[in-house]
Protein backbone atom coordinates (compact mmCIF):
# COMPACT_ATOMS: atom_id res chain seq x y z
CA UNK A 1 0.00 0.00 0.00
CA UNK A 2 1.46 3.38 -0.77
CA UNK A 3 2.30 5.79 1.86
CA UNK A 4 -0.17 9.07 2.04
CA UNK A 5 1.20 12.23 3.37
CA UNK A 6 -0.76 13.35 6.30
CA UNK A 7 -1.25 16.47 4.59
CA UNK A 8 -3.08 14.47 1.98
CA UNK A 9 -6.36 13.81 3.05
CA UNK A 10 -7.70 11.63 0.08
CA UNK A 11 -9.36 11.80 -2.95
CA UNK A 12 -13.51 11.49 -0.67
CA UNK A 13 -12.95 14.03 1.46
CA UNK A 14 -10.95 16.22 -1.40
CA UNK A 15 -14.15 15.96 -3.73
CA UNK A 16 -16.67 16.65 -0.63
CA UNK A 17 -14.53 19.81 0.22
CA UNK A 18 -14.90 20.84 -3.40
CA UNK A 19 -18.69 20.16 -3.46
CA UNK A 20 -18.85 22.07 -0.01
CA UNK A 21 -17.17 25.27 -1.92
CA UNK A 22 -19.25 25.23 -5.18
CA UNK A 23 -22.12 25.01 -2.84
CA UNK A 24 -21.25 28.08 -1.32
CA UNK A 25 -20.19 29.67 -4.72
CA UNK A 26 -23.66 28.69 -6.06
CA UNK A 27 -25.51 30.46 -2.63
CA UNK A 28 -23.49 33.34 -2.91
CA UNK A 29 -24.30 33.81 -7.15
CA UNK A 30 -28.28 33.50 -5.72
CA UNK A 31 -27.73 36.01 -3.00
CA UNK A 32 -26.20 38.42 -4.10
CA UNK A 33 -28.20 38.97 -7.46
CA UNK A 34 -31.77 38.94 -5.09
CA UNK A 35 -30.64 41.10 -2.63
CA UNK A 36 -29.85 43.67 -5.25
CA UNK A 37 -32.79 43.13 -7.36
CA UNK A 38 -34.62 43.24 -4.31
CA UNK A 39 -34.20 46.88 -4.41
CA UNK A 40 -36.96 48.99 -4.98
CA UNK A 41 -36.86 51.47 -8.19
CA UNK A 42 -36.77 54.24 -5.29
CA UNK A 43 -33.62 53.10 -3.54
CA UNK A 44 -30.91 54.65 -4.05
CA UNK A 45 -27.29 51.90 -3.67
CA UNK A 46 -25.86 54.95 -2.06
CA UNK A 47 -27.64 55.86 0.42
CA UNK A 48 -25.06 55.19 2.58
CA UNK A 49 -23.51 58.57 1.36
CA UNK A 50 -23.96 62.01 2.97
CA UNK A 51 -27.40 63.13 2.15
CA UNK A 52 -26.43 66.85 1.94
CA UNK A 53 -23.36 66.58 -0.67
CA UNK A 54 -23.50 63.73 -3.84
CA UNK A 55 -25.14 60.74 -4.58
CA UNK A 56 -25.02 58.89 -8.14
CA UNK A 57 -27.62 57.44 -10.33
CA UNK A 58 -26.99 53.86 -10.62
CA UNK A 59 -28.70 51.76 -13.10
CA UNK A 60 -28.00 47.95 -13.56
CA UNK A 61 -24.60 48.86 -12.12
CA UNK A 62 -23.61 51.84 -14.42
CA UNK A 63 -23.32 55.16 -13.36
CA UNK A 64 -25.33 57.87 -15.27
CA UNK A 65 -24.39 60.76 -13.62
CA UNK A 66 -23.96 62.45 -9.95
CA UNK A 67 -26.47 64.92 -8.39
CA UNK A 68 -26.02 66.92 -5.73
CA UNK A 69 -28.33 67.99 -2.66
CA UNK A 70 -29.73 70.27 -0.15
CA UNK A 71 -30.64 69.55 3.73
CA UNK A 72 -34.44 70.24 2.60
CA UNK A 73 -33.65 67.92 -0.88
CA UNK A 74 -30.86 65.66 0.40
CA UNK A 75 -28.88 63.94 -2.77
CA UNK A 76 -29.65 60.60 -2.37
CA UNK A 77 -33.93 61.59 -2.47
CA UNK A 78 -33.21 63.23 -4.94
CA UNK A 79 -30.92 60.81 -7.19
CA UNK A 80 -33.38 57.83 -6.27
CA UNK A 81 -36.54 59.65 -8.01
CA UNK A 82 -34.29 60.25 -10.70
CA UNK A 83 -33.60 56.63 -11.41
CA UNK A 84 -37.40 55.35 -10.83
CA UNK A 85 -38.27 57.53 -13.88
CA UNK A 86 -35.93 56.04 -15.70
CA UNK A 87 -36.29 52.89 -15.13
CA UNK A 88 -39.99 53.44 -15.44
CA UNK A 89 -39.72 55.46 -18.85
CA UNK A 90 -37.38 51.86 -19.96
CA UNK A 91 -40.14 49.73 -18.75
CA UNK A 92 -42.50 51.76 -21.16
CA UNK A 93 -42.06 49.96 -24.79
CA UNK A 94 -44.27 52.40 -26.49
CA UNK A 95 -41.36 55.38 -25.11
CA UNK A 96 -39.13 56.39 -27.48
CA UNK A 97 -35.74 57.88 -26.13
CA UNK A 98 -35.65 60.66 -29.01
CA UNK A 99 -38.81 62.22 -27.41
CA UNK A 100 -36.93 63.28 -24.16
CA UNK A 101 -36.41 67.06 -24.60
CA UNK A 102 -34.70 69.80 -22.50
CA UNK A 103 -36.54 73.00 -21.80
CA UNK A 104 -35.43 76.32 -19.65
CA UNK A 105 -36.96 76.90 -16.45
CA UNK A 106 -36.19 79.71 -14.90
CA UNK A 107 -32.58 79.32 -13.23
CA UNK A 108 -32.97 74.80 -14.81
CA UNK A 109 -32.60 73.45 -17.62
CA UNK A 110 -35.39 70.45 -17.15
CA UNK A 111 -34.86 67.31 -18.98
CA UNK A 112 -38.54 66.48 -19.82
CA UNK A 113 -40.89 63.14 -21.66
CA UNK A 114 -43.63 65.14 -22.98
CA UNK A 115 -45.26 66.58 -19.69
CA UNK A 116 -43.73 64.13 -17.13
CA UNK A 117 -39.95 65.74 -15.11
CA UNK A 118 -36.99 63.49 -15.02
CA UNK A 119 -34.22 65.79 -13.58
CA UNK A 120 -33.37 69.14 -13.42
CA UNK A 121 -29.84 70.86 -14.08
CA UNK A 122 -28.50 73.68 -12.12
CA UNK A 123 -25.32 75.41 -11.89
CA UNK A 124 -25.36 74.09 -8.64
CA UNK A 125 -24.92 70.72 -10.26
CA UNK A 126 -22.49 71.47 -12.90
CA UNK A 127 -19.96 72.60 -10.88
CA UNK A 128 -18.88 69.01 -9.93
CA UNK A 129 -17.45 68.92 -13.13
CA UNK A 130 -16.55 72.91 -13.67
CA UNK A 131 -18.58 73.12 -17.00
CA UNK A 132 -21.82 75.12 -18.08
CA UNK A 133 -25.05 73.04 -16.89
CA UNK A 134 -26.23 73.70 -20.76
CA UNK A 135 -23.26 71.42 -21.29
CA UNK A 136 -24.50 69.09 -18.38
CA UNK A 137 -27.73 68.78 -19.24
CA UNK A 138 -26.89 67.96 -22.40
CA UNK A 139 -24.80 64.62 -21.33
CA UNK A 140 -27.50 63.93 -18.93
CA UNK A 141 -29.60 63.81 -21.82
CA UNK A 142 -27.53 61.44 -23.80
CA UNK A 143 -26.62 59.32 -20.97
CA UNK A 144 -30.19 59.14 -20.06
CA UNK A 145 -31.17 57.88 -23.77
CA UNK A 146 -28.03 55.48 -23.33
CA UNK A 147 -29.55 54.14 -20.39
CA UNK A 148 -32.75 53.13 -21.79
CA UNK A 149 -32.05 51.83 -25.16
CA UNK A 150 -28.81 49.42 -22.72
CA UNK A 151 -31.60 48.61 -20.15
CA UNK A 152 -34.36 47.14 -22.89
CA UNK A 153 -31.54 45.42 -24.65
CA UNK A 154 -30.00 43.84 -21.93
CA UNK A 155 -33.26 42.55 -20.96
CA UNK A 156 -34.75 40.99 -24.18
CA UNK A 157 -35.03 37.51 -24.75
CA UNK A 158 -32.08 37.49 -27.22
CA UNK A 159 -29.70 38.68 -24.77
CA UNK A 160 -30.84 36.63 -22.10
CA UNK A 161 -30.27 33.91 -24.04
CA UNK A 162 -27.22 34.49 -25.20
CA UNK A 163 -26.15 35.08 -21.59
CA UNK A 164 -27.48 31.89 -20.47
CA UNK A 165 -25.41 30.03 -23.34
CA UNK A 166 -22.31 31.83 -21.72
CA UNK A 167 -23.05 31.10 -18.17
CA UNK A 168 -23.57 27.41 -19.11
CA UNK A 169 -20.14 27.40 -20.66
CA UNK A 170 -18.84 29.27 -18.30
CA UNK A 171 -20.12 26.97 -15.69
CA UNK A 172 -18.89 23.80 -17.73
CA UNK A 173 -14.92 25.33 -18.00
CA UNK A 174 -15.50 26.39 -14.42
CA UNK A 175 -16.23 22.57 -13.57
CA UNK A 176 -13.59 21.13 -15.68
CA UNK A 177 -10.63 23.43 -14.37
CA UNK A 178 -11.93 22.49 -10.34
CA UNK A 179 -11.63 18.84 -11.84
CA UNK A 180 -7.91 19.70 -13.38
CA UNK A 181 -6.83 21.48 -10.57
CA UNK A 182 -7.80 18.41 -8.17
CA UNK A 183 -6.10 15.93 -10.88
CA UNK A 184 -2.51 18.61 -10.60
CA UNK A 185 -2.66 17.94 -7.11
CA UNK A 186 -3.10 14.83 -6.68
CA UNK A 187 -0.10 14.53 -8.82
CA UNK A 188 2.02 16.88 -6.59
CA UNK A 189 1.26 15.22 -3.51
CA UNK A 190 2.22 12.05 -5.66
CA UNK A 191 5.11 13.91 -6.55
CA UNK A 192 6.30 15.13 -3.03
CA UNK A 193 5.37 12.00 -1.45
CA UNK A 194 8.31 10.00 -4.10
CA UNK A 195 10.72 12.01 -4.07
CA UNK A 196 10.27 15.43 -2.23
CA UNK A 197 10.24 13.94 0.90
CA UNK A 198 12.75 11.81 0.34
CA UNK A 199 14.75 14.53 -0.99
CA UNK A 200 14.40 16.28 2.64
CA UNK A 201 15.22 12.91 4.74
CA UNK A 202 18.72 12.98 2.91
CA UNK A 203 19.25 16.51 3.40
CA UNK A 204 18.25 16.36 7.34
CA UNK A 205 20.97 13.63 7.32
CA UNK A 206 23.85 15.28 5.67
CA UNK A 207 22.78 18.15 7.77
CA UNK A 208 23.59 15.67 10.78
CA UNK A 209 19.71 16.40 11.35
CA UNK A 210 20.40 19.98 12.93
CA UNK A 211 17.56 20.97 9.97
CA UNK A 212 14.14 18.80 11.47
CA UNK A 213 12.74 16.30 8.25
CA UNK A 214 9.19 16.37 9.91
CA UNK A 215 9.26 20.29 9.80
CA UNK A 216 10.73 21.19 6.78
CA UNK A 217 8.12 17.99 5.08
CA UNK A 218 5.09 20.26 7.30
CA UNK A 219 6.35 23.52 5.32
CA UNK A 220 6.36 21.93 1.90
CA UNK A 221 3.00 20.36 2.96
CA UNK A 222 1.57 23.31 3.47
CA UNK A 223 2.89 25.47 0.88
CA UNK A 224 1.01 22.77 -1.31
CA UNK A 225 -1.71 22.91 0.80
CA UNK A 226 -1.61 27.03 -0.02
CA UNK A 227 -1.95 26.58 -3.77
CA UNK A 228 -4.41 24.34 -3.98
CA UNK A 229 -6.73 26.50 -1.56
CA UNK A 230 -5.60 29.56 -3.61
CA UNK A 231 -6.38 28.08 -7.13
CA UNK A 232 -9.58 27.42 -6.18
CA UNK A 233 -10.55 31.27 -4.84
CA UNK A 234 -9.07 32.69 -8.26
CA UNK A 235 -11.27 29.88 -10.39
CA UNK A 236 -14.60 30.59 -8.02
CA UNK A 237 -13.51 34.67 -8.34
CA UNK A 238 -13.22 34.24 -12.24
CA UNK A 239 -16.30 32.38 -12.38
CA UNK A 240 -18.74 34.46 -10.05
CA UNK A 241 -17.58 37.69 -12.05
CA UNK A 242 -18.33 36.52 -15.55
CA UNK A 243 -21.34 35.06 -14.30
CA UNK A 244 -23.03 37.53 -12.54
CA UNK A 245 -21.82 40.30 -15.41
CA UNK A 246 -23.85 38.62 -17.62
CA UNK A 247 -27.24 39.66 -16.63
CA UNK A 248 -28.37 43.16 -15.60
CA UNK A 249 -29.79 42.26 -12.41
CA UNK A 250 -26.31 40.79 -10.96
CA UNK A 251 -24.32 43.16 -13.16
CA UNK A 252 -24.02 44.95 -9.84
CA UNK A 253 -22.97 42.19 -7.45
CA UNK A 254 -20.38 41.52 -10.53
CA UNK A 255 -18.98 45.06 -10.16
CA UNK A 256 -19.18 44.92 -6.20
CA UNK A 257 -17.29 41.73 -6.56
CA UNK A 258 -14.70 43.47 -8.85
CA UNK A 259 -14.37 46.27 -6.76
CA UNK A 260 -13.75 44.07 -3.49
CA UNK A 261 -10.34 42.81 -5.37
CA UNK A 262 -9.53 45.79 -7.14
CA UNK A 263 -9.94 48.66 -4.36
CA UNK A 264 -7.40 47.06 -1.89
CA UNK A 265 -4.60 46.45 -4.76
CA UNK A 266 -5.25 49.79 -6.11
CA UNK A 267 -5.37 51.11 -2.70
CA UNK A 268 -1.81 49.85 -1.83
CA UNK A 269 -0.18 50.85 -5.24
CA UNK A 270 -1.60 54.53 -4.58
CA UNK A 271 0.06 54.06 -1.37
CA UNK A 272 3.15 52.80 -2.65
CA UNK A 273 3.80 55.85 -4.81
CA UNK A 274 2.31 58.32 -2.55
CA UNK A 275 4.99 56.60 0.32
CA UNK A 276 7.60 56.25 -2.13
CA UNK A 277 9.81 59.35 -1.36
CA UNK A 278 9.18 58.95 2.31
CA UNK A 279 10.75 55.45 1.92
CA UNK A 280 13.61 56.89 -0.46
CA UNK A 281 14.10 59.20 3.03
CA UNK A 282 14.11 55.82 5.18
CA UNK A 283 16.50 53.66 3.20
CA UNK A 284 19.18 57.07 2.16
CA UNK A 285 19.01 57.26 6.43
CA UNK A 286 19.56 54.07 7.08
CA UNK A 287 22.65 53.66 4.40
CA UNK A 288 23.68 56.83 6.43
CA UNK A 289 23.09 55.48 10.16
CA UNK A 290 24.82 52.15 8.85
CA UNK A 291 28.00 53.62 7.53
CA UNK A 292 28.36 56.18 10.40
CA UNK A 293 27.97 52.86 12.92
CA UNK A 294 30.79 50.76 10.97
CA UNK A 295 33.36 53.70 10.84
CA UNK A 296 32.34 54.36 14.72
CA UNK A 297 33.20 50.47 15.62
CA UNK A 298 36.36 50.60 14.06
CA UNK A 299 37.31 53.18 15.93
CA UNK A 300 36.51 51.66 19.16
CA UNK A 301 38.29 48.37 17.64
CA UNK A 302 41.76 50.39 17.33
CA UNK A 303 41.32 51.75 20.83
CA UNK A 304 40.46 48.32 22.53
CA UNK A 305 43.17 46.50 20.70
CA UNK A 306 45.41 49.20 21.52
CA UNK A 307 46.38 50.49 18.26
CA UNK A 308 45.14 54.31 18.81
CA UNK A 309 45.95 55.16 22.39
CA UNK A 310 43.83 57.98 24.78
CA UNK A 311 45.48 59.37 27.41
CA UNK A 312 42.88 58.27 30.57
CA UNK A 313 40.79 56.22 28.74
CA UNK A 314 40.76 52.35 29.23
CA UNK A 315 41.31 50.05 26.44
CA UNK A 316 38.93 47.91 28.16
CA UNK A 317 35.69 51.05 28.08
CA UNK A 318 36.15 51.01 24.06
CA UNK A 319 33.35 48.73 22.98
CA UNK A 320 30.80 49.30 26.15
CA UNK A 321 31.56 53.00 24.88
CA UNK A 322 30.94 52.02 21.51
CA UNK A 323 27.55 50.31 22.42
CA UNK A 324 26.33 53.14 24.38
CA UNK A 325 26.61 55.31 21.42
CA UNK A 326 25.00 53.32 19.09
CA UNK A 327 22.04 53.47 21.41
CA UNK A 328 22.22 56.95 21.38
CA UNK A 329 22.67 57.01 17.55
CA UNK A 330 19.48 54.57 16.54
CA UNK A 331 17.49 56.50 19.31
CA UNK A 332 18.14 59.44 17.21
CA UNK A 333 17.93 58.11 14.22
CA UNK A 334 14.39 56.50 14.74
CA UNK A 335 13.57 60.16 16.08
CA UNK A 336 13.95 61.63 12.63
CA UNK A 337 12.59 58.78 10.27
CA UNK A 338 9.14 58.29 12.82
CA UNK A 339 7.90 60.96 10.54
CA UNK A 340 8.80 59.06 7.51
CA UNK A 341 7.41 55.99 8.58
CA UNK A 342 3.95 55.30 6.42
CA UNK A 343 1.13 55.38 8.39
CA UNK A 344 2.74 57.11 11.30
CA UNK A 345 0.33 59.70 11.80
CA UNK A 346 -2.61 57.46 12.19
CA UNK A 347 -4.62 56.95 15.10
CA UNK A 348 -3.59 53.25 15.42
CA UNK A 349 -0.13 53.26 14.63
CA UNK A 350 -0.31 55.88 17.46
CA UNK A 351 -2.75 53.40 19.79
CA UNK A 352 0.05 50.65 19.26
CA UNK A 353 2.67 53.13 19.97
CA UNK A 354 1.06 54.44 23.17
CA UNK A 355 0.38 50.50 24.40
CA UNK A 356 4.07 49.77 23.82
CA UNK A 357 5.45 52.96 25.90
CA UNK A 358 3.19 52.28 28.71
CA UNK A 359 3.94 48.26 28.66
CA UNK A 360 8.18 49.39 29.17
CA UNK A 361 7.17 51.68 31.44
CA UNK A 362 5.25 49.10 33.53
CA UNK A 363 7.80 46.15 33.22
CA UNK A 364 10.94 47.68 32.36
CA UNK A 365 11.75 49.22 35.68
CA UNK A 366 14.14 46.70 36.90
CA UNK A 367 15.34 46.32 33.46
CA UNK A 368 16.85 49.80 33.05
CA UNK A 369 18.19 49.50 36.67
CA UNK A 370 20.26 46.57 35.80
CA UNK A 371 21.30 48.31 32.53
CA UNK A 372 22.21 51.12 33.95
CA UNK A 373 24.12 49.15 36.78
CA UNK A 374 26.06 46.95 33.83
CA UNK A 375 27.21 50.66 32.10
CA UNK A 376 27.81 51.99 35.60
CA UNK A 377 30.30 48.90 36.46
CA UNK A 378 31.68 49.09 33.37
CA UNK A 379 33.70 52.37 34.10
CA UNK A 380 33.87 51.71 37.58
CA UNK A 381 36.35 48.74 37.05
CA UNK A 382 35.40 46.97 40.02
CA UNK A 383 36.80 43.41 38.29
CA UNK A 384 37.58 42.43 34.09
CA UNK A 385 36.49 39.02 32.91
CA UNK A 386 38.96 36.16 34.29
CA UNK A 387 39.47 37.86 37.73
CA UNK A 388 38.92 36.02 41.07
CA UNK A 389 36.37 37.79 43.11
CA UNK A 390 33.89 37.96 45.87
CA UNK A 391 30.75 38.79 45.39
CA UNK A 392 28.48 38.89 48.46
CA UNK A 393 28.44 35.48 49.48
CA UNK A 394 29.97 34.48 45.87
CA UNK A 395 33.33 33.29 45.04
CA UNK A 396 34.63 32.34 41.88
CA UNK A 397 36.11 33.44 37.99
CA UNK A 398 34.31 36.37 36.25
CA UNK A 399 33.25 34.45 32.94
CA UNK A 400 30.46 37.12 31.29
CA UNK A 401 30.32 40.61 31.87
CA UNK A 402 26.78 41.83 30.15
CA UNK A 403 24.75 44.74 30.45
CA UNK A 404 22.15 43.01 32.52
CA UNK A 405 23.90 40.26 34.39
CA UNK A 406 27.38 39.11 35.15
CA UNK A 407 28.18 35.46 35.02
CA UNK A 408 30.68 33.89 38.27
CA UNK A 409 32.16 30.01 37.93
CA UNK A 410 32.85 29.18 41.60
CA UNK A 411 35.27 26.69 42.66
CA UNK A 412 32.54 23.89 42.57
CA UNK A 413 32.11 24.67 38.90
CA UNK A 414 29.14 26.43 39.85
CA UNK A 415 27.80 29.16 37.19
CA UNK A 416 25.95 32.14 38.77
CA UNK A 417 24.15 34.65 37.09
CA UNK A 418 23.89 38.06 39.38
CA UNK A 419 22.33 41.28 38.83
CA UNK A 420 24.48 43.72 37.91
CA UNK A 421 22.13 46.01 40.46
CA UNK A 422 22.88 43.92 43.32
CA UNK A 423 26.96 44.05 42.35
CA UNK A 424 26.25 47.91 42.11
CA UNK A 425 24.91 47.56 45.79
CA UNK A 426 27.35 45.67 47.25
CA UNK A 427 31.11 45.10 48.37
CA UNK A 428 32.80 43.32 45.66
CA UNK A 429 36.38 42.16 46.42
CA UNK A 430 38.97 41.63 43.71
CA UNK A 431 41.48 38.87 44.12
CA UNK A 432 42.94 39.10 41.07
CA UNK A 433 43.65 42.82 41.00
CA UNK A 434 46.99 42.86 43.13
CA UNK A 435 47.82 39.58 42.19
CA UNK A 436 49.05 40.48 39.09
CA UNK A 437 51.41 43.22 40.26
CA UNK A 438 52.44 42.03 43.97
CA UNK A 439 50.94 38.85 44.47
CA UNK A 440 47.87 38.57 46.58
CA UNK A 441 48.67 37.03 50.44
CA UNK A 442 47.22 34.09 51.38
CA UNK A 443 46.54 34.28 55.49
CA UNK A 444 46.12 31.39 58.33
CA UNK A 445 45.87 31.36 61.68
CA UNK A 446 46.69 29.24 64.76
CA UNK A 447 46.61 29.32 68.30
CA UNK A 448 49.58 27.85 70.51
CA UNK A 449 50.01 27.66 74.20
CA UNK A 450 52.82 30.03 75.61
CA UNK A 451 54.95 27.40 76.89
CA UNK A 452 55.92 26.78 73.28
CA UNK A 453 58.62 29.54 71.91
CA UNK A 454 57.28 31.97 69.96
CA UNK A 455 60.52 31.90 67.55
CA UNK A 456 59.96 28.05 67.07
CA UNK A 457 56.10 28.17 66.03
CA UNK A 458 57.66 31.11 63.42
CA UNK A 459 60.18 29.05 61.91
CA UNK A 460 57.69 26.37 61.93
CA UNK A 461 55.02 28.32 60.24
CA UNK A 462 57.48 29.95 57.62
CA UNK A 463 58.55 26.28 56.80
CA UNK A 464 55.36 25.04 56.29
CA UNK A 465 54.63 28.01 53.84
CA UNK A 466 57.71 27.17 51.87
CA UNK A 467 56.69 23.62 51.74
CA UNK A 468 53.32 24.51 49.88
CA UNK A 469 53.72 24.72 46.11
CA UNK A 470 51.97 27.84 44.55
CA UNK A 471 52.94 29.82 47.22
CA UNK A 472 55.84 32.87 45.95
CA UNK A 473 59.30 32.44 47.59
CA UNK A 474 59.79 36.87 46.74
CA UNK A 475 58.60 38.13 48.85
CA UNK A 476 59.00 35.85 51.23
CA UNK A 477 56.68 34.70 53.87
CA UNK A 478 55.92 36.22 57.10
CA UNK A 479 53.96 35.82 60.62
CA UNK A 480 52.35 37.96 62.48
CA UNK A 481 51.55 37.71 65.98
CA UNK A 482 48.24 38.71 66.28
CA UNK A 483 46.80 38.54 69.62
CA UNK A 484 47.88 37.36 73.11
CA UNK A 485 44.57 35.06 74.76
CA UNK A 486 44.73 33.90 78.28
CA UNK A 487 46.29 30.91 77.61
CA UNK A 488 47.73 30.33 74.15
CA UNK A 489 49.02 33.10 71.40
CA UNK A 490 47.51 33.53 67.85
CA UNK A 491 49.84 33.23 65.15
CA UNK A 492 49.14 34.55 61.52
CA UNK A 493 51.06 32.63 58.61
CA UNK A 494 51.14 35.11 55.35
CA UNK A 495 52.21 34.23 52.02
CA UNK A 496 52.12 35.67 48.50
CA UNK A 497 50.93 33.64 45.80
CA UNK A 498 50.01 34.72 42.05
CA UNK A 499 47.66 31.96 41.14
CA UNK A 500 44.43 33.18 42.84
CA UNK A 501 41.92 30.65 40.81
CA UNK A 502 43.72 27.90 42.69
CA UNK A 503 43.83 29.77 45.82
CA UNK A 504 41.16 26.98 47.63
CA UNK A 505 43.36 24.33 46.72
CA UNK A 506 46.24 26.17 48.14
CA UNK A 507 44.73 26.87 51.51
CA UNK A 508 44.60 23.59 51.74
CA UNK A 509 48.03 22.22 51.10
CA UNK A 510 48.99 25.27 53.25
CA UNK A 511 47.03 23.82 56.10
CA UNK A 512 48.34 20.12 55.79
CA UNK A 513 51.76 21.38 55.59
CA UNK A 514 51.03 23.12 58.46
CA UNK A 515 49.76 20.16 60.44
CA UNK A 516 52.90 18.15 59.06
CA UNK A 517 55.17 20.44 60.58
CA UNK A 518 53.76 20.62 63.56
CA UNK A 519 53.52 17.32 64.64
CA UNK A 520 57.64 16.62 63.23
CA UNK A 521 58.37 18.85 65.92
CA UNK A 522 56.23 17.43 68.70
CA UNK A 523 53.85 21.13 68.88
CA UNK A 524 49.81 20.50 69.42
CA UNK A 525 47.89 23.26 67.77
CA UNK A 526 45.38 24.45 70.10
CA UNK A 527 43.33 25.95 67.46
CA UNK A 528 40.26 27.38 67.89
CA UNK A 529 40.73 28.01 71.89
CA UNK A 530 43.28 27.10 74.22
CA UNK A 531 41.57 25.91 77.67
CA UNK A 532 43.94 23.12 79.15
CA UNK A 533 47.68 21.24 78.92
CA UNK A 534 46.04 17.42 77.69
CA UNK A 535 47.85 14.84 79.89
CA UNK A 536 49.58 13.58 76.68
CA UNK A 537 50.62 15.93 73.90
CA UNK A 538 47.55 16.03 70.53
CA UNK A 539 50.46 15.41 68.20
CA UNK A 540 50.24 12.77 65.35
CA UNK A 541 53.86 10.73 65.50
CA UNK A 542 55.28 10.29 62.20
CA UNK A 543 54.92 6.88 61.72
CA UNK A 544 50.78 7.09 61.42
CA UNK A 545 50.90 9.68 59.03
CA UNK A 546 50.38 7.86 56.38
CA UNK A 547 47.54 5.74 57.83
CA UNK A 548 45.34 3.47 56.42
CA UNK A 549 43.67 3.87 54.03
CA UNK A 550 46.58 6.66 53.36
CA UNK A 551 48.98 5.83 51.12
CA UNK A 552 52.79 6.47 51.40
CA UNK A 553 53.92 8.00 48.49
CA UNK A 554 57.13 7.09 46.93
Amino acid sequence: MKNVSPSYRGPGRHSARTVRWLLYALLLCLAIPASVQGQSPGKDPTAGMDSTQVAPVIIDGKTLFKLRGISAYPATKRAALTRARIIELAMDETFDPADLVMKDVEEWIVIYSGDQRIVGVSEYDAQLENISHVVLANVFLENISNAINSYRVDRSTEKIMHGTLVAIAATLIFIALLWGSQRLYRWLVDWAERDVRKSVRELASKAHYLLHAGRMWSVFAGLLRFLRVATYLVLIYFYLNTVLGLYPWTRPAAKMLFRFVVNPLESLWLGFLGALPDLIFLVILWLVVSYLLKFIRSFFEAISQGRIPLEGFEAEWAMPTYKIIRVLIVAFSLVIAYPYIPGSDSLAFKGVSVFLGVLLSLGSSSFIANLIAGLTMTYRGAFRVGDWVRIGETVGTVEVVKLMVTQVRTSKNESIHIPNQNILNTDVVNFSQMAKKEGLILHSTVSIGFDVPWRQVEAMLIQAAERTEGLKSEPPPYVLQTALGDFAASYQINAFCAEVNRMPLLYSHLHANIQDVFNEHGVQIMSPAYVADPETAKVVPREQWYAEPAGKPE
